[in-house]
């Protein structure tokens, strides 16, 4: 019976780890700090659409799992339909796609660099004073 408990513990521990891992952040390095963007808004940003702010999206490499949760968790879509449907606006000339910058690291790079950046990255990490927390997934 020790051993039945021993073993519902350490799963009930790597459940919340792998909760903890799923969340997201989405930042900002912009003036106003009181921006606060809502899921909508947020998907209309990394998918070309529009938001009341002058903002410019930045995103992971599609193998990134950070980048698999938020297409999932934000976007909706798979990789290959949001591949299919850049292809689309990049041949009709009608929308520009995210930045695409290599990994977490490059992301938060990027972000304290441009002003009006905004990427996404695992909740968790240690987020500078000079970008916001717009929103938060978890």
């Amino acid at each position: 019976m020790k051993k039945y408990l021993t073993l519902l513990f350490l799963c009930s521990i790597s459940f919340a780890k792998i909760g903890a891992a799923e969340a997201i952040v989405v930042l900002a390095n912009t003036a106003d700090k009181s921006i606060q963007l809502n899921r909508q808004q947020v998907r209309n940003l990394f998918m070309g659409g529009v938001i009341p702010y002058d903002l410019q999206a930045v995103a992971l490499p599609p193998k990134n799992q950070t980048r698999v949760l938020f297409n999932t968790k934000i976007v909706g879509l798979t990789e290959s339909r949001i591949q299919s449907y850049w292809a689309q606006m990049r041949f009709t000339g009608r929308k520009r796609e995210p930045k695409e910058v290599d990994n977490e690291s490059s992301v938060l790079e990027y972000l304290k660099n441009n002003e009006g950046a905004v990427g996404y990255l695992p909740a968790g990490i240690s987020v500078p004073d000079s970008l916001t927390v717009v929103y938060t997934i978890q």
